[in-house]
């Protein structure tokens, strides 16, 4: 036996295909197993999915905001950029509650969104309905496509 060992020589046990899928089936539960540790967040991953269109006048930002007040967000416009920030809050479920699953996150967010062209930041208007924030923003009349009228 040692003399097999010290040499590599082969033994004639035959190792059977279940070994190598058991030996994969370990390997697959450690990384499962790794993945489940929670990941270390700097922030409450409240992060408002967003939309960002526009047409000849304006930019319209839409952002998923479902159970935030309009009194919990503040909008910020300088000549390109929109800041949204705000606060999602959830109340708590009672002393006894156990969560068996816990998918919506509460805390503060913040997004700043760069718009491709200037913008007139007197004008932005916006408006919370059903859990959408739509904030229009019009665009400054350097941005807005001139029609030239062409004679003969």
């Amino acid at each position: 036996m040692i003399y097999r060992r010290l040499l590599n020589v082969p033994t004639w046990r035959s190792r059977s295909p279940l070994d190598e899928l058991l030996r994969m089936r370990q390997q697959m539960e450690q990384l499962f197993e790794e993945a489940r540790v929670p990941s270390q967040r700097s922030g409450a991953g409240v992060f408002p999915l967003i939309n960002l269109t526009e047409d000849k006048d304006n930019y319209y930002i839409r952002a998923e905001l479902p159970g935030v007040m309009a009194e919990a967000l503040d909008i910020q416009a300088t000549s390109q950029n929109i800041a949204i920030s705000g606060e999602r809050r959830i109340p708590p479920q009672g002393e006894g509650a156990r969560y068996h699953r816990r998918e919506r996150e509460a805390g503060t967010f913040s997004r700043m969104i760069a718009l491709p062209g200037e913008v007139n930041n007197e004008k932005v208007e916006a408006k919370l309905e059903n859990g959408i924030l739509t904030v229009m923003v019009p665009k400054a009349e350097v941005t807005k496509p001139k029609q030239i009228s062409v004679t003969s």
